[in-house]
């Protein structure tokens, strides 16, 4: 089984509310890691995690709560794009911060676990 395999598996035997948790907390370090990181490969990780959570996730999740997933790892996929130039400016990297700390407060009030 594929390390990625395994990392689903065991993503998915948690509750509904502990995996919106997980991502939450995903896209925190996102946040933290876009403004202080001084190596752009943590951040595309973090973004590819996040990705990978809300694939995992989605389709367990109310409808309202489905849509914005999904819409969040649209803009996810975009910044992964274009993160090596982001990272080169301080200014695209306090936008994908502030984004990501929004992501992550909303995405954990639809936990429930607050």
């Amino acid at each position: 089984m594929k390390d990625n395999e395994k990392r689903k598996q065991r993503f998915l035997r948690d509750p509904l509310e502990k995996r919106l948790g997980g991502l939450a907390a995903t896209m925190a370090r996102i946040s933290s890691s876009a403004r202080n990181s001084e190596s752009p490969v943590i951040v595309e990780n973090l973004l590819d995690e996040a990705k990978h959570y809300i694939e995992w996730t989605a389709a367990d999740a109310e409808i309202e709560t489905a849509a914005e997933l999904v819409q969040m790892q649209r803009l996810i996929t975009l910044w992964q794009k274009s993160w090596k130039n982001a990272f080169q400016d301080s200014t695209q990297r306090v936008v994908l911060s502030t984004l990501a700390k929004e992501w992550s407060d909303r995405t954990l009030q639809s936990s429930g676990l607050v």
